[in-house]
């Protein structure tokens, strides 16, 4: 009984070693979400390539703001592989405050993007290219908050010390999906921000 709970005898903490069912799991729900954003990411490029108006219509990108965010995701991401790595080392204290600073980057991403929706004047239905737009950076802006409630939870759980160097898989799975998000993110990036340049 005791193997199943934490060291405090509250919290199953998942089974031992590198891989889980949960793991495997994870990488079913990347695999699924990674097919919805490509087929909305062909969808904006086929526009893109039909359209005989200007794209996007109301000018390019401002390319600083989205490689500001880029940067700010990556980094996220950074601190959150690092927060394992920390756990596995038996360095508690360092890992908590890694995956803090993953949380607070993370919001900012969000920040930033409510910040450029805003200055954007056109909407959702406005047109084709406005519809993609917030379409595609919506759904992943909802992805960053379901990332962001999964690092809360295991930034709790870390400050609690339920997670060792031999159990820590809750980690590993909950990394995996931030890192799925950003690499989505990278897609998106360049899309959006890259190849209205080239067209």
């Amino acid at each position: 009984m005791s193997e199943l709970t934490g060291r405090d005898g509250m919290l199953p903490v998942g089974s031992a070693g590198k891989l889980s069912s949960g793991w495997w799991g994870m990488m079913a729900t990347v695999a699924t979400e990674a097919s919805l954003f490509g087929y909305l990411i062909f969808s904006y490029l086929y526009l893109a390539s039909q359209t005989e108006q200007h794209w996007p219509p109301e000018g390019l990108p401002k390319i600083g703001i989205g490689g500001l965010n880029t940067c700010v995701l990556l980094v996220s991401s950074v601190f959150v592989w690092q927060c394992e790595r920390l756990v596995r080392r038996r360095r508690k204290r360092w890992a908590v405050a890694s995956m803090a600073v993953a949380i607070v980057l993370g919001v900012v991403f969000i920040g930033i993007q409510l910040r450029e929706w805003r200055h954007h004047p056109y909407g959702i239905s406005t047109h084709q290219y406005g519809s993609l737009y917030f379409t595609i950076t919506g759904f992943h802006l909802i992805h960053v908050i379901i990332g962001l409630t999964v690092l809360v939870f295991l930034l709790i759980w870390t400050a609690l010390g339920y997670f060792d160097e031999k159990r820590c898989a809750a980690l590993r799975i909950g990394g995996l999906y931030w890192h799925f998000v950003d690499v989505v993110w990278l897609f998106i990036f360049t899309t959006l921000y890259i190849t209205p340049f080239l067209f």
